[in-house]
């Protein structure tokens, strides 16, 4: 009977065994389940503790982390948008004046050093020296303006456009802005500069220089055809020529490879003949060899 067994005595006479773990079983479940109780009342003090103050304060730091975050995306996406467009046409608007403008203000001040005034008379219908030095500077200026100001003209449209759909960066409208306002002045400068040389000027001179810009862009259009072909007869005689030396160096090298042939069966008949005349020889004198021996023979040996 194990220790843990308690008997116990019925009024009947009879007994029965009690297992003393059971009851200490029972005694452990019951601490247990108080210590499960205390925990629990515990974490509830410390949760009834918490100042609300910090949960509002943690929610303020989290909001203003994603706001930031999201405002520097956003940040970086139109950084991104605007380097596209700025390099999608890259220095189209940096446009610069050519050094015409430069050399006609240099004739200008030699002019007016030498006594010309700005707005002076042609005397007698034949204009003076400076007048037609001066009138071919501008001239001259203004054929070379025709670029810039035509390329002004035709971007123009398309750059409005685009302005008014933003689809273009600001750095790309101001270079715009600035590029026309250039053209604009210069234009307005070459008109005012044409009245002073001669009142009236101004309202032929750029449909002048548009004539003339045009006749050169021909010419020089057509030179630069000429040159071609004259390049292209050149390559094409050229390419003659290397057919014709190709085809002659191809006849001449069959020719030499006959001739090559010819002297290599000629030399190969001419060692088998004499392969064959040595040969001969060695025979003969192998006979004579054996002739002059069976001479030497006593008569009747074989009889």
């Amino acid at each position: 009977m194990s220790t843990a067994d308690e008997a116990t005595v019925n009024p009947d006479g009879s007994t029965t065994f009690n297992d003393a773990s059971d009851g200490a079983g029972s005694a452990g479940a019951a601490g247990e389940d108080m210590h499960d109780m205390d925990a629990g009342d515990g974490a509830e003090e410390i949760a009834k503790g918490v100042d609300p103050a910090l949960y509002l304060a943690l929610a303020v730091v989290a909001f203003v982390a994603i706001f930031l975050f999201l405002q520097m995306r956003k940040k970086r996406r139109n950084a991104e948008v605007d380097d596209f467009f700025s390099n999608l046409d890259g220095d189209k608007f940096n446009l610069k004046l050519p050094a015409a403008v430069d050399e006609y203000y240099e004739v200008k001040g030699k002019c007016e050093a030498d006594g010309w005034e700005p707005g002076q008379a042609v005397e007698g219908g034949s204009p003076s020296a400076h007048h037609r030095m001066l009138a071919q500077a501008l001239m001259k200026r203004c054929i070379a303006d025709i670029p810039i100001v035509s390329h002004i003209q035709r971007e123009s449209p398309g750059m409005n456009k685009l302005y008014s759909q933003s689809m273009c960066s600001v750095k790309q409208w101001k270079s715009y802005q600035a590029a026309e306002a250039m053209v604009s002045a210069e234009v307005e400068e070459v008109r005012a500069e044409a009245d002073e040389i001669e009142p009236g000027w101004s309202q032929v001179v750029w449909r002048q220089a548009m004539q003339y810009h045009n006749m050169l862009k021909q010419k020089e259009e057509q030179a630069k055809a000429q040159q071609a072909a004259q390049q292209k007869a050149i390559a094409e005689k050229k390419k003659e020529e290397d057919e014709k030396k190709a085809a002659e160096k191809a006849r001449y090298d069959a020719i030499k490879k006959k001739v090559d042939e010819e002297k290599a069966r000629i030399a190969n008949a001419e060692k088998a003949a004499a392969e064959l005349m040595k040969q001969e020889e060695r025979e003969k004198e192998s006979k004579k060899a054996f002739s002059s021996k069976g001479g030497g023979m006593k008569k009747g040996f074989l009889e």
